[in-house]
C-alpha cells in the first residue's frame, strides 16, 4: 500500500513565469539591493571596506609614482574624508558614455584606468568598480578635482548626480578629494574603528615606502601620521619590536619581472612561530597563494643549497624541510 508523499512546498498561487518575471537591475540598483556581493557585508567591516576603496585608488596613485600624500579624516559628522595629491580624475568628455570621465568613473561599473595596464601597471581593491560602489551606498558624495589649474566639483545623492561637473574655483596643484556619508538605511548609524582602520592604514604605508598617510578622527580627537622610508623593511622591524633578533638588520630583495615587482624583507627572531604575511597590489592575502607558495620552496632551496655547499649537511643526511627554516621567521612578501 502506498501513501501519497506531500509537496516539501505550497505551490505559488500563480504558475505562470513569462518574460515579464525577469528583473533586470542597472548596476547602482543592484549595488544597493545586494551591497554584500561588493564590500562583503553592511556590518562594520563592510563599513570600513568603503574607507579602503577610496584609499585605494589613491594608492594606485602611489604606485604609479604620482602620489607622495593622502590624508584620510573621520568628520565629527560621520562623513569620511579622503584626499590626494595624485594627477586628478579626468573631467573630460568620455567617448563611450558622453558624460564627464569623472561622472564615468563614478557612477558606472567597471569603468577605470586599471584594465589596459598604461595608467596603472598595479592596482588594488575592487578594480573599476570601487568608486562606483561607494557612491551607489552613499547617501551623500562629494568629489572635487583639481588638474589643468581648475577645481572642479559633482556631487551625488545615493550614487545619482546632483548635477554636472563644474568649476567652482582655481587649483595651483593637483589632486582629488572626495567626501562621502555612508547611507543609514543599509549600514545604520556609522561607527568606525579608529584602531583597526589606522592599522589597515599603517600597512598601506609599509608597502609604499616614503607615502605619508594622515589619518584623523575628529570626533575621537585621535590623529596618526605614517611615513616609512624603509617600506616593508621597516614593516618587519615593527613586528619584530619587541622580540630579541637573530641579526640586526632586515634581508631585503626586490625584483622586478615582466613589469611585476617583486619585494621580500625577512628577519629572523629567538621565538619559534613565523609571522610571514604576504600583499598583491597592497591587499592582504590572507589565504596565501603563489607569491607566497614561491617564496617559502625558495627559502628551503636556499638554505639546502647553503648547507651542502659548506658541508653543514652530509649526503647521506636529509634535507631541511620548510618548518626548519621558518622557525623565528617574519617576513613580508609584496608583488
Amino acid at each position: 500500500m502506498t501513501q501519497d508523499v506531500p509537496p516539501l512546498t505550497e505551490p505559488l498561487n500563480n504558475n505562470e513565469y513569462t518574460a515579464e518575471d525577469i528583473q533586470v537591475l542597472g548596476g547602482r540598483e543592484a549595488i544597493r539591493r545586494r551591497p554584500g556581493m561588493y564590500i562583503g557585508s553592511t556590518d562594520q567591516r563592510g563599513l570600513h571596506h568603503l574607507v579602503y576603496e577610496i584609499v585605494y585608488n589613491s594608492i594606485d596613485e602611489a604606485m604609479a609614482g604620482c602620489c607622495t600624500k593622502i590624508v584620510v579624516t573621520i568628520q565629527e559628522d560621520g562623513a569620511v574624508y579622503v584626499e590626494d595629491n595624485g594627477r586628478g580624475i579626468p573631467v573630460e568628455v568620455h567617448p563611450a558614455t558622453n558624460t564627464s570621465a569623472l561622472e564615468t568613473v563614478m557612477t558606472t561599473l567597471h569603468a577605470g584606468a586599471k584594465f589596459g595596464g598604461h595608467t596603472y601597471q598595479v592596482s588594488g581593491g575592487l578594480h573599476g568598480v570601487g568608486s562606483s560602489v561607494v557612491n551607489a551606498l552613499s547617501s551623500w558624495l562629494r568629489v572635487n578635482v583639481r588638474r589643468d589649474g581648475k577645481l572642479y566639483q559633482q556631487e551625488y545623492r545615493e550614487g545619482i548626480p546632483d548635477e554636472e561637473v563644474k568649476v567652482v574655483g582655481e587649483a595651483s596643484d593637483t589632486g582629488t578629494i572626495i567626501t562621502f556619508t555612508a547611507d543609514e538605511e543599509i549600514f545604520g548609524k556609522a561607527k568606525y574603528d579608529f584602531d583597526v582602520l589606522s592599522e589597515r592604514l599603517r600597512e598601506m604605508a609599509y608597502l609604499n615606502k616614503e607615502l605619508e598617510i594622515c589619518f584623523k578622527d575628529e570626533g575621537k580627537e585621535c590623529e596618526k601620521t605614517f611615513y616609512f622610508e624603509g617600506g616593508t623593511t621597516s614593516f618587519v622591524r615593527h613586528l619584530n619590536r619587541n622580540r630579541l633578533v637573530r641579526h640586526r638588520q632586515p634581508i631585503y630583495i626586490s625584483k622586478t619581472i615582466d613589469s611585476t615587482i617583486v619585494e621580500a624583507a625577512l628577519q629572523y627572531n629567538d621565538g619559534f612561530a613565523e609571522s610571514t604575511f604576504s600583499f598583491a597590489n597592497c591587499v592582504n592575502t590572507v589565504d596565501g597563494g603563489t607569491h607566497l607558495t614561491g617564496f617559502r620552496s625558495a627559502l628551503t632551496r636556499a638554505f639546502n643549497d647553503y648547507a651542502h655547499k659548506n658541508k653543514l649537511l652530509k649526503e647521506d643526511e636529509p634535507n631541511l624541510v620548510g618548518d626548519d627554516v621558518r622557525e623565528g621567521l617574519t617576513a613580508i612578501i609584496s608583488v
